[in-house]
């Protein structure tokens, strides 16, 4: 018996506790999530989603300034910038937030605002917390003064991302008719360069796609081109074609090395494919080297005789230097090869305004 009423007591207590969990429900302000890449880093802010259900947000609900907290460290306290826990912003990598640096991490994200429309953002090394309750002052990374905006109404708080250029974007928050915007920026050449010597430690650099790569990339940057040229030298090293010499030629290029940069151009050339030379020919005419970018299409010509595309590319850039015979030479010449719909219309078009169909 004592046994079996130990027992009884021990489940019936079971019992009342699993009836005193509540089942799931939604809450009146909705989690979210908005993320923004800038470069390769990504800014995240979770938070949730109050509406303002005809209420006096600005001087009521969220209290003007800095103010104490009914309940916690007692602290005078800037707004959650949300609801519920604490919002949150993410940064993979290091930032400067309204020009103070910012290391990677976590942050609880918080504002304030005043009644002439100016206002505080405020990130803390506490991002746990629940609300502004536990607000810790000492606890701060950083604090900057922003100025608000005017909007329109918006119901439900939001947060999104504008005026996104290569390096920042401005993180804003709209609610009411108030929007709080906070700029932040990445010093994404320097993330991506370190980035990429990094992953080039890893199974990136065993192939001469990575190498190649990374040198493009700061190459089109004009950054780092001593690195730039010991990476390409690395892809060529692993395998020799058109796309890392090619890359390699635009490295010496920029570093005033012409004759080396001439050098792996031909190097480049001997490899490249129909469509690789193709395209190189098409670079060139836009670079405004038409007698270049002839001689590339010439070479490719010989190599793929029986392409109709390459005597098409060969007829525009004879077009474009004025060259109005050898441009009619070679459309007609692509015509009698049956070209693809594309090709032909192409040729056709020139032809027609050449005066010559």
């Amino acid at each position: 018996m004592p046994i079996n009423y130990v027992t009884t007591l021990a489940l019936a207590f079971a019992s009342l506790t699993l009836q005193a969990q509540p089942v799931t429900t939604p809450r009146p302000s909705p989690a979210a999530s908005v993320t923004q890449t800038i470069g390769i880093s990504k800014v995240t802010v979770d938070y949730s989603r109050p509406s303002v259900k005809g209420r006096a947000i600005w001087g009521g609900l969220v209290p003007y300034g800095w103010n104490k907290q009914g309940f916690g460290a007692g602290n005078d306290a800037p707004w959650r910038a949300g609801a519920n826990e604490n919002t949150v912003l993410h940064l993979t990598h290091a930032a400067t937030v309204e020009g103070q640096a910012v290391p990677a991490g976590d942050y609880g994200l918080f504002f304030t605002i005043n009644q002439d429309q100016t206002g505080e953002v405020i990130l803390s090394k506490d991002y746990r917390s629940w609300g502004s309750f536990w607000y810790d002052p000492a606890k701060d990374q950083m604090r900057a003064k922003i100025n608000l905006r005017a909007i329109p109404m918006t119901e439900m708080l939001t947060y999104d991302f504008q005026d996104i250029t290569k390096t920042s974007a401005e993180l804003v928050l709209n609610w009411e008719k108030v929007q709080f915007p906070v700029k932040i920026e990445f010093a994404v050449d320097d993330i991506v360069m370190a980035n990429a010597a990094a992953e080039l430690k890893g199974p990136t650099g065993f192939g001469w796609q990575g190498y190649a790569s990374a040198a493009a990339y700061a190459l089109a940057n004009k950054i780092a081109l001593d690195q730039a040229l010991t990476w390409v030298n690395q892809a060529v090293a692993i395998e020799p074609n058109f796309t890392d010499l090619n890359t390699k030629a635009g490295v010496l290029r920029a570093m005033g090395k012409t004759p080396d940069a001439d050098a792996a151009m031909q190097d480049a050339l001997k490899l490249g494919s129909e469509n690789e030379l193709n395209n190189y020919g098409y670079q060139l005419l836009q670079q405004n080297q038409q007698d270049r970018a002839i001689e590339v299409f010439v070479l490719n010509t010989q190599r793929h005789p029986t392409s109709a595309n390459v005597f098409d590319s060969l007829g525009e850039a004879y077009a474009l230097k004025g060259d109005m015979k050898n441009a009619i030479l070679n459309f007609k010449k692509s015509l009698s090869m049956n070209p693809p719909a594309a090709t032909k219309a192409n040729s056709e078009k020139y032809l027609k305004q050449l005066g010559a169909m």
